[in-house]
């Protein structure tokens, strides 16, 4: 979870003009710069909406921590539904998801798998190509 703090400091940040609001174009600008999301205007606007409380088409601070901060629940709640799908499929108490623990799981969802077809699944998404999956390479293979 994100400090208040960490968060008031991007909130400053964000807030280009300092008038203590951040608006959809200062939130569509920010975003490009700092984490390369390229969000619409339209996106950023929805975005701003969906966190104005007082209906003045613009973030205060409050507005925006409580906007970052379900995002980051958001975010927590997907990591653990990752992490429990993640031990589904690891299997071995090894830490990663291994051919054979593949074709297991896949075998018990009833999509049938030979090694050599789990191996090649897993090679798309093993960066560091040790042969598994971690579980960082799995996350990245479930927003694929």
């Amino acid at each position: 979870m994100v400090a208040s703090s960490e968060l008031r400091t991007v909130f400053t940040t964000m807030d280009a003009d300092a008038d203590g609001k951040i608006s959809a174009a200062e939130l569509q600008v920010c975003m490009r710069a700092t984490l390369g999301e390229n969000v619409t205007a339209e996106e950023a606007e929805a975005l701003v909406a969906s966190a104005d409380a007082d209906g003045d088409g613009m973030l205060c601070e409050a507005e925006f921590l409580k906007l970052a901060l379900h995002c980051d629940a958001e975010d927590e709640d997907r990591t653990r539904g990752l992490r429990e799908a993640f031990g589904m499929y690891e299997m071995e108490g090894e830490g990663c998801i291994t051919p054979a623990s593949l074709g297991r799981m896949l075998g018990r969802l009833g999509n049938e798998r030979g090694i050599g077809e789990c191996r090649a699944m897993i090679c798309r998404f093993d960066l560091d190509g040790d042969g598994v999956l971690s579980f960082d390479e799995f996350k990245i293979m479930m927003s694929a």
